[in-house]
């Protein structure tokens, strides 16, 4: 299911996490070459990604609608 980030914080092993609008969270890590996200590494590469939809598995896999 697409829900749409709502703000980001860092995990314990200080890697980003998507702040999703249905309160699950999902790593937007920037770890080449397996995942580019350069933009996870600026404030204004986060602000700009707000509003973004990801496809959320956690709500996937409780079957939310």
């Amino acid at each position: 299911m697409q829900q749409a980030i709502i703000g980001f914080h860092v995990d314990e092993e200080n890697d980003w996490v998507a702040d999703l609008a249905c309160g699950h969270g999902q790593h937007v890590r920037h770890n080449p070459p397996w995942q580019n996200r350069p933009w996870v590494m600026s404030e204004q590469g986060r602000q700009e990604k707000l509003g973004v939809m990801l496809a959320c598995k956690k709500c996937d896999d409780e079957g939310h609608q």
